[in-house]
């Protein structure tokens, strides 16, 4: 590899790499377990599925973006 090869940095934003993606993800995932399973209001358990298929739908698709 070449010098500028090494040293060239990516085009992406800082907000749009892999680790903050990957941790809004997983907390998106958390809350729709928590949405699950708590037992006081029927329209968090309504939308829990729908939250937790967002975060892993996400997860999914930001695994794939550069570090």
């Amino acid at each position: 590899m070449t010098r500028a090869a090494i040293s060239r940095k990516s085009s992406w934003p800082l907000w749009a790499r892999r680790g903050l993606m990957e941790n809004i993800a997983t907390a998106l995932i958390a809350i729709g377990f928590l949405m699950l399973f708590q037992p006081f209001a029927l329209s968090l358990y309504t939308y829990s599925f729908i939250t937790m298929l967002a975060g892993t739908v996400m997860f999914i698709i930001v695994s794939k973006f550069p570090e």
